[in-house]
Order: C-alpha cells, then structure tokens, then sequence
C-alpha cells in the first residue's frame, strides 16, 4: 500500500487526477490526513464512497505508528514511547513538558550507522531510513495520546538526520504546510553529529530551522576515539560549514557538548572550546553523559559540569546545563528499542 501520508498536497493534486477526481479534492484529503489526522480514509466524511474505493484500488491507504508502550515519568513532565512500524521494526519518541508548551523528540532513522561510542541507537548499526511519514506520524500519534498539540520538534532521538537528508526536508515541508500543521521552522532543531556536505545543502534550502552540532570534543584526535565520523569531516570543515548556515539562515548555532568523565571536561578542553567557538553566534548545551551498559565511559560529577560552564562562560560563552528529563523512564534515545528487540527476537 502506498502512504497518503507520504505526498505533498501538490503530489495528492496528480494522485486525485489519476482516480478521475478534480484538483481541489487534494487540499481536502490533505486537511483530513494532516490537520484532522485522521487514521483511515474511510473516515473521510467530504469522500463519497465512490471516491475512497478508486483510491483503494490504486493501493492507496494509511498506514499508521502503533504504540507499543508509553512510559510517564514520576514527575509527570516527561513520556517516552515505543512504536511500531509496519514492518515490525520499532523505533522511540520523546514528549517533555515544559512552561513554554509541548517538545518532542523524534527518530528519522531506525538504528544508527554513526557508531558514536556512548550512544545506545548506534549499537546495532543501521537497519533502514524513516519514510517522511513515519517521522511525521510520531507527531500525530503523540498528539492524539495526549489531546495536545506539539509546538516544538527535536530530530535528536535515533539515527542521524542528515544521513536520511531526502526525507527529513519532506517531513520538514509537510509538517510546515499551511493546510496541515502548520508548524514554523523556528520551532525545528535538527541535530546532526557533523556531516559536512549536508550542512552545506541544508543551508541552501533556506529553513530558519535550529542547527544543532553534536561536538563533545574541541581536538580532532580525541573526537575521533568517540565519534567515528570525525575520522571523515573535521572540526574546521564543520566550523566553516556551520559559518555559511549562519549566512544562508541568520539562525544561532547551537553545539551539544556531552560531558564524560576525564575525557572531555577538563579545563583544557573548555579554553580549547572557547577558542574554537570564539567569534561565531553560538550557544553550548553541555550534557551530563547518560551511561549506557555498552559504554564504560561515566559522566562527569555534578561539580565538574558547574565548572566547566562558568569557564565557558568566563570566556564569553553562552552556555547552558541541559534539564535531565526522564532517567527514571530511560529517556535517552536507542535504550528502549534496543531492549525491545532483544526480547522480541
């Protein structure tokens, strides 16, 4: 079956066309399937029946995420949910509450092949991309869970981005549509660990979305023992990357800095750091690690992170401490999943 929720509404105009239906009927089906979200087409009450069979004999459908299980943490502010894809793959999502309104976390691809050490998603390699609709679908299911509505997205959970490039700028252009949900690009982060080429090529769409650079070390050598892509992109070619979004976008640049335990949070590397990011528009989001049983790497103590902040600080950086949202649910991204198809084997 081939996903409605898959088409822009330009593409559901020739869609209708195929089945003998004229072009205002795709602005209609594209309400009911993004701002109404509905889950079957049969459920769309302006169709005649005439209508939802030729779409059907044309193999054309919705397929839908199913929710394996939602965890709530005690503190009510973070869910984190196991979903299952059609083709029984599952993949993770996170909701976290905040004064400002909804966020979530999504994957855009099911596992990972960029093989960072203190990463979960990444253990098991690659299994395949995420369709825009399966990225897009997390939104939906999580709104309906919950009766809200998401006014902030995260591509931060499994699978890195930019590696699924195609997909993530439909997601982007569907999720953004006017006739569906509607959502500003100024409300996106996109978080890559730095592949260089599709920095540039995001760039040159021109969505103010947030660039978000997944660094944790300011020395070539050493981000090359935990992040096997520096092997391929270097810390300059990513700073320059990151200086031509600026000028495409004008939008800040944020770097995630993960902090372990006497690899990477030291008082060397936080001048290094600063030196580094000196001049550019950019914000650092330090990140206490997250232990993960296949890692022996540990987080830095909670003296270790204040410090290293207040030097980034002295510096002339801004840098911020990230909320720890949901520990108690095991809220970083690739545990739950991991787990699940351990078990499910």
């Amino acid at each position: 079956m081939k996903n409605l929720k898959d088409y822009t509404q330009k593409e559901l105009k020739l869609i209708m066309a195929e089945i003998g239906e004229k072009p205002f009927r795709a602005k209609q089906l594209f309400e009911w399937i993004h701002d109404k979200q509905v889950n079957n087409i049969s459920n769309i009450t302006v169709f005649s029946k005439k209508t939802i069979d030729a779409l059907e004999r044309h193999e054309y459908g919705l397929d839908n995420l199913e929710i394996i299980k939602r965890f709530d943490s005690k503190d009510k502010h973070t869910s984190k949910y196991l979903f299952k894809l059609v083709d029984g793959h599952a993949i993770e999502s996170v909701l976290m509450k905040y004064k400002h309104g909804y966020s979530a976390c999504l994957s855009t691809q099911v596992g990972c092949r960029m093989g960072c050490e203190f990463c979960a998603s990444t253990k098991n390699g690659l299994v395949r991309n995420l369709k825009a609709s399966e990225i897009l679908d997390q939104v939906y299911q999580i709104e309906k869970d919950f009766s809200i509505k998401i006014s902030n997205i995260v591509l931060m959970g499994t699978g890195e981005p930019l590696d699924n490039f195609d997909e993530v700028i439909k997601f982007f252009e569907l999720i953004h549509s006017e006739n569906g949900k509607n959502l500003g690009y100024r409300h996106i982060t996109l978080s890559t660990c730095g592949i260089v080429p599709k920095i540039y090529d995001l760039a040159d769409y021109l969505f103010p979305i947030t660039l978000s650079i997944s660094l944790h070390s300011p020395y070539d050598e050493e981000r090359k023992k935990i992040m096997p892509v520096a092997n391929k992109y270097t810390i300059s070619e990513i700073i320059e990357a990151c200086k031509y979004y600026f000028e495409k976008t004008g939008r800040r640049i944020t770097f995630e800095y993960t902090l372990i335990q006497d690899i990477n949070d030291g008082d060397k590397e936080a001048k290094a750091l600063a030196n580094l990011l000196k001049g550019l528009n950019a914000h650092v989001n330090l990140i206490p690690l997250n232990e993960i049983k296949e890692s022996s790497m540990k987080t830095s103590t909670g003296k270790n992170v204040k410090n290293f902040q207040n030097k980034l600080e002295r510096y002339g950086l801004n840098a911020t401490v990230r909320r720890e949202m949901g520990l108690d649910i095991n809220a970083a991204c690739g545990q739950l999943r991991k787990d699940y198809m351990e078990q499910s084997m």
